[in-house]
């Protein structure tokens, strides 16, 4: 949001931040010729409020918090390398901080792993001191108490 001369908020598009307009227009700007139209659409803004959104983006407007009032030529090459600069590097930044939580819940996993680990051999060594015992036969037709096989019928 930018301030006008007398001191009132004014903003380029109410609901949208600027990061998230320069990053709109800068994600278009990737979408393959001829697929434009489409992404567009499926975007939900309008080709009206995007052209200004773009202007703005394009013409250092939008960082200064001005609303363009009419059409103008675009320099898209300097302004869209700054642009793409600013999305490349907030984006960087996010997968760069993503990846460290990553890292660290895969530290925490294998800890886990390794405690769990441990405990199973630990069962596994006094699952083996302990005598076997019988195994007991259950035959679903006889209602008499269950026997071992040691036990005489």
């Amino acid at each position: 949001m930018g301030v006008s001369a007398k001191g009132m908020s004014v903003s380029i598009s109410a609901g949208f931040s600027i990061a998230e307009i320069r990053e709109f227009v800068v994600e278009y700007q990737r979408v393959p010729h001829g697929q434009k139209g489409s992404w567009l659409a499926a975007s939900g803004v309008s080709g009206g409020q995007f052209r200004r959104w773009q202007a703005a983006v394009f013409s250092g407007d939008l960082d200064r918090g001005l609303i363009p009032r009419e059409g103008s030529e675009m320099t898209v090459p300097p302004a869209l390398r700054k642009a793409l600069a600013k999305v490349d590097a907030a984006r960087q930044d996010r997968d760069e901080a993503e990846l460290a939580q990553l890292r660290e819940r895969v530290r925490e996993l294998e800890a886990t792993n390794e405690a769990l680990g441990k405990a199973i051999g630990l069962l596994h060594t006094m699952s083996a001191h302990e005598p076997d015992a019988a195994p007991t036969i259950h035959d679903l037709d006889d209602s008499s108490t269950p026997r071992t096989d040691l036990s005489p019928s």
